[in-house]
């Protein structure tokens, strides 16, 4: 009796949580990497004032993207105190007057709630108070990391700063953990954000100093373990695959994919990809992709992994799969986009400005190198509903194309101004965020 009943309490808890994740997005691309179930309140036309429920100006300069739980946007920027020189898009060789770029003055970094019906801020809180002791990328922001939340707490990670913490859903500050500022090769900045999976938070900082990974408990900010790692820069977030197998942590980097175990330990590892690592891992259709294109690079490759690697899984000259990489295209990987898979379409979105289209299975080309727009630049990942993939251009301008074995260009809408921040979608809004403001677009004839 004693068993069935501690079965019925345990069915209800998992019950309750699985309830109380549904219609949230807590990570950057949200629970499906981007790939939303179809929900008629999602729009595909929008304008500054079209389908707009609400704008709200958000100050400074962060390209975090937001996370939402219930109620609650949360959001991070970086305030200078003075006048900054301004991100420029478009791709192009950073030298002395773009790549490593100073900052002038002190800067703020902050953390904002938002509230989901209305727009308004409803709190705002200030981590800390410096000039950033390293550089960035003029086209990269001092708050590029986006948040992460479990419906208790937000956390957030500026590695300009080195600084992790946590704060409840009233603003207060749980914990906060110092974990060193680093420069990278480049002295680009960072954008790597935190990952978060069963009360722990991993942090991945790749640098010219000292690299790990590092695991932190998520209540108390306590170190658990830290595995060091042999990288010099990498902006690609942290991945928590769950597989039909097991939990492990998959991390993209400059000289090595390494997949962890829950314990720190390292599960496999594989060699071969290009400088400037950028896209986030992800999972769909019992495949992790990893992906890596800075454009002068060679090879650009995407693999596609099954689980239940060990050791090395590097292909050797001339192998385009072995046991675990299902699949390899030397020549398809992206330098800041992450990939799609939408409805067995592996979508490659290319920063210069075209669309891919894949099985996300075998990697057989459905259609290939397609112009969206000549002159138009994306950072931004793209996402898909309802039929329709999503493209966000670096001058705020979103092109709707057909998903399927055909490029058809749909429709485009315009924010007129600068966008590199991943959108969230969730409960029949798109929530997307441009150089100055924070926009909610649904279809209001469908409210």
């Amino acid at each position: 009796m004693r068993s069935g009943v501690l079965a019925l309490i345990v069915g209800v808890v998992l019950l309750s949580a699985d309830v109380r994740a549904q219609g949230q997005w807590p990570r950057f691309r949200g629970p499906s990497d981007g790939a939303v179930a179809d929900d008629p309140r999602l729009p595909d036309h929008w304008s500054e004032t079209e389908n707009v429920v609400w704008r709200a100006p958000i100050p400074g300069l962060g390209w975090s993207s937001p996370v939402v739980w219930n109620e609650h946007v949360f959001l991070t920027s970086a305030i200078s105190a003075g006048e900054e020189r301004a991100p420029v898009t478009g791709l192009y060789d950073p030298g002395v007057d773009s790549g490593a770029t100073s900052a002038a003055h002190t800067h703020r970094w902050v953390v904002y709630d938002i509230d989901f019906e209305t727009g308004t801020v409803r709190w705002e809180r200030e981590l800390a108070s410096a000039v950033p002791a390293i550089e960035r990328h003029l086209k990269n922001s001092f708050a590029s990391e986006t948040p992460v939340t479990d419906g208790e707490r937000v956390y957030v990670y500026f590695g300009t700063i080195g600084l992790a913490a946590a704060l409840d859903f009233d603003g207060q500050v749980v914990w906060r953990r110092e974990l060193g500022v680093y420069n990278g090769r480049q002295r680009f900045g960072t954008a790597a954000s935190p990952a978060l999976h069963d009360g722990r938070l991993y942090v991945v900082s790749d640098n010219t100093t000292s690299s790990f990974l590092v695991s932190l408990d998520a209540a108390t900010g306590e170190e658990i373990w830290r595995a060091e790692r042999d990288e010099v820069e990498n902006w690609a977030t942290p991945f928590v695959w769950e597989n039909d197998l097991r939990t492990e942590i998959v991390t993209a980097g400059l000289r090595r994919v390494r997949s962890y175990g829950l314990d720190g330990e390292l599960l496999w590892e594989l060699s071969g990809m290009t400088v400037n690592v950028v896209p986030t891992p992800f999972a769909r259709e019992g495949l992790v992709y990893i992906s890596s294109g800075y454009p002068g690079g060679m090879p650009r490759p995407v693999y596609a992994i099954r689980p239940g690697a060990s050791g090395d899984i590097s292909l050797n000259e001339g192998e385009n799969g072995n046991d675990f990489v299902v699949w390899y295209q030397p020549m398809l990987g992206t330098y800041n986009t992450s990939a799609l898979v939408y409805q067995g379409h592996y979508y490659t979105l290319l920063d210069r400005g075209f669309l891919l289209n894949h099985d996300a299975r075998t990697g057989r080309e459905i259609y290939g190198r397609t112009r969206i727009r000549p002159g138009t630049g994306f950072t931004a990942s793209p996402w898909a509903y309802n039929g329709r993939v999503f493209l966000l251009g670096e001058d705020g301008d979103t092109f709707v194309v057909r998903a399927g074995p055909k490029f058809e260009l749909l429709g485009t809408n315009a924010l007129n101004e600068m966008a590199l921040a991943t959108p969230a979608i969730v409960r029949g809004s798109l929530l997307l965020r441009t150089q100055s403001a924070l926009y909610r677009i649904t279809r209001l004839d469908a409210q």
